[in-house]
């Protein structure tokens, strides 16, 4: 293998896991937001 080859493999992965933790975070904030949207709902419905 060339070594810009090996190089980038490394850098592929970091690059991939740290997209997996950003889509994780928004994915939870996401649901926090509905929670909150879902909590009112049922306020303004009593």
């Amino acid at each position: 293998m060339t070594p810009k080859l090996l190089l980038s493999i490394p850098l592929l992965a970091l690059t991939a896991l740290a997209a997996c933790e950003t889509v994780e975070g928004a994915g939870r904030d996401l649901e926090q937001a509905g929670q909150a949207i879902e909590s009112e709902a049922q306020q303004a419905q009593n």
